[in-house]
C-alpha cells in the first residue's frame, strides 16, 4: 500500500508539474490586463472610468446591455501599445455582435469613437447576427478589409481564443490557434485594401502606429476574460 501511495504522489506531482509548464509556457512574458475582479487599468472611450454596463463576473468582462442608463461605451485600456501580442477569451450570445479594436488614438472631440481610427478584429455570432451574412464580417476578420483565411469560431456559447499580433508593421490575427489574417499596414497594398473597404475615406482611420485597445459595446452581450499582453 505504501509503495502505491508512493508511486501515485509522484504521478501526481509529475503531472503538476508538467500542467504548470505549460501553462507557463503559454503565459511566458505576458501582462495581465485585468485582476478579474475590477475594470481597473480600463475605462469608457472618452470618459475616466468604465460605464456600469461593463461588469466582472467570474474573472471575466462581461458587458450587460440590460442595465439602465448611459453605463456602457467601448471599453479602453488606459495605456497605449505600438509592438505588442495580445490575447483575450471572447464569448457571445446569440444575435451578438462585439469586436476588439486595436491602434485606437483616443481623441473624442475629433474622432467620436474607438472604430473612427482603429482596426477590428470582428466578434460575432456567425449563425445569429445579420452583419455575418457580408463578407469580411464574420468572426475573427480584420473588419471589412480582410476576410479570415479559414473559419474557426466555436460553436455559440463556447469560449473563443483571440490573438492580435502588431510587430514593426506586420499584422497577424490568430483565432482558437490558428493563423487566419497575415498583412502588413501601411504599405501600398494596404492603401489599396483600405480604398476597398468603407474605411477609404475616413480621416484618420488605421494612421496611428501606436494606440490603445478596446473591447466594443455593440449593444450586445457579450465576455472577455483572460485578457494578457506582451510588448515586443
Amino acid at each position: 500500500m505504501k509503495q502505491y501511495l508512493f508511486a501515485a504522489l509522484i504521478v501526481t506531482t509529475i503531472m503538476s508539474c508538467s500542467s504548470t509548464k505549460n501553462q507557463s509556457g503559454t503565459t511566458k512574458g505576458f501582462t495581465k490586463l485585468s485582476d478579474g475582479k475590477t475594470t481597473t487599468g480600463w475605462h469608457t472611450y472618452g470618459k475616466t472610468t468604465a460605464g456600469n454596463k461593463w461588469k466582472v463576473e467570474d474573472g471575466a468582462f462581461h458587458l450587460d446591455p440590460t442595465v439602465t442608463g448611459d453605463g456602457g461605451g467601448d471599453l479602453v485600456t488606459d495605456k497605449e501599445y505600438t509592438n505588442f501580442h495580445f490575447k483575450a477569451d471572447w464569448k457571445a450570445s446569440a444575435k451578438a455582435n462585439s469586436g476588439i479594436i486595436f491602434l485606437v488614438h483616443e481623441d473624442k472631440a475629433k474622432y467620436g469613437a474607438t472604430y473612427s481610427t482603429g482596426l477590428e478584429m470582428q466578434v460575432i455570432d456567425n449563425d445569429g447576427h445579420p452583419d455575418a451574412k457580408f463578407t469580411k464580417h464574420r468572426a475573427g476578420d480584420l473588419y471589412d478589409i480582410i476576410k479570415s483565411s479559414s473559419e474557426v469560431a466555436k460553436p455559440l456559447g463556447e469560449w473563443n481564443t483571440a490573438e492580435i499580433i502588431v510587430k514593426n508593421g506586420n499584422l497577424e490575427l490568430k483565432l482558437n490557434g490558428v493563423s487566419i489574417v497575415t498583412t502588413t499596414l501601411w504599405d501600398e497594398n494596404w492603401k489599396s485594401l483600405l480604398n476597398q473597404s468603407k474605411f477609404a475615406k475616413w480621416n484618420g482611420f488605421a494612421t496611428y502606429k501606436t494606440g490603445k485597445i478596446a473591447l466594443q459595446d455593440h449593444g450586445d452581450e457579450v465576455w472577455f476574460r483572460n485578457i494578457m499582453i506582451k510588448e515586443l
